[in-house]
């Protein structure tokens, strides 16, 4: 037991920075703001509806799986493509919407 302690208190000491010495962590720039890393697929809208037709019921799940990007994604095109009418919000309650393709 004897041993582990002075393990323990040896790496303690190794990863404490020393006084005398400043660290280049403290002059860190703020962040600017990102744009979003994930990008809308390169689709069509008509394409974008054909891929999402044989689905009963399209959540943001499974629209994210049939057009294969990530679900952020997703969200925001299954509400442009309810804004521009192509699809309708059958359900759904507190973000978790449910859609069909109107016909």
């Amino acid at each position: 037991m004897e041993k582990s302690q002075e393990s323990t208190e040896a790496g303690a000491d190794q990863g404490a920075p020393s006084k005398g010495k400043k660290t280049k962590d403290a002059k860190v720039a703020p962040q600017q703001k990102r744009q979003l890393a994930f990008l809308p697929p390169k689709m069509s809208d008509a394409e974008m509806l054909k891929s999402l037709a044989p689905l009963k019921a399209i959540t943001v799940y499974s629209a994210s799986r049939a057009l294969g990007v990530n679900a952020s994604v997703a969200s925001t095109l299954l509400k442009e493509l309810e804004a521009k009418t192509m699809i309708t919000r059958a359900g759904g309650f507190s973000g978790h919407g449910v859609w069909f393709v109107k016909n």
